[in-house]
């Protein structure tokens, strides 16, 4: 089944970009695209100066580590690890050598500084999702993707973490790629594409 058809997208470097559409539409199958997660059946895909679409598994996921950093809607940390850890991983897996003061001053950035040692059992939907964040950034990574990022948040926490998100994203001069429904979310990027049928049905303010 063809799910995305024919989309040709260019995302200029330190860019927000929102992906709106509704279910079906297309949003979460190009941001695992995007993202070297799916393979693209055709056409070409430069992703942050590599060519995604010439490379096998393998390299493909060398190519992933530090290039970019995915916040999903259920925060997927390792429930085994505590905050520190989780944020230490891709740190580690991209060979950083001070992966755990990298990985403390992450979490202070978000103002976990004092929940190092907690698991996420252990942390607030609202904690867990900027643990999320500092493991997302930590690498400085050149795109960043967060999928209905604040989907299992109540308003108020979820609009503290966008806050938080696009502030860090500031800082580190990231891409950031938002896919929503929403469209005070989606009012906050400076481009928003909609898609619908897998297609790309308006493109604005595009710089």
């Amino acid at each position: 089944m063809e799910i995305l058809r024919g989309i040709s997208l260019s995302v200029p470097q330190g860019q927000t970009l929102a992906l709106l559409g509704p279910s079906g539409s297309g949003k979460s199958s190009l941001m695992a695209v995007l993202a070297g997660l799916e393979r693209a059946s055709r056409g070409s895909l430069q992703v942050a100066g590599a060519d995604f679409a010439a490379l096998d598994e393998d390299a493909l996921a060398a190519a992933r580590r530090g290039r970019i950093g995915i916040v999903l809607q259920a925060f997927h940390l390792l429930p085994t690890m505590t905050a520190l850890e989780n944020v230490m991983t891709p740190l580690e897996l991209a060979g950083q050598v001070d992966a755990r003061d990298r990985a403390a001053a992450e979490l202070a950035a978000v103002g976990l500084g004092h929940r190092l040692d907690h698991y996420p059992a252990q942390l607030s939907g609202g904690e867990q999702q900027r643990v999320a964040i500092a493991r997302a950034l930590a690498p400085r990574p050149a795109l960043v993707f967060a999928d209905e990022p604040t989907g299992n948040l109540d308003h108020a926490t979820g609009e503290a973490i966008m806050d938080l998100l696009f502030a860090r994203r500031a800082e580190t001069g990231a891409t950031l790629v938002v896919i929503t429904h929403d469209p005070a979310l989606a009012a906050r990027c400076e481009r928003v594409v909609t898609l619908a049928d897998g297609l790309v049905a308006s493109d604005h303010g595009g710089r």
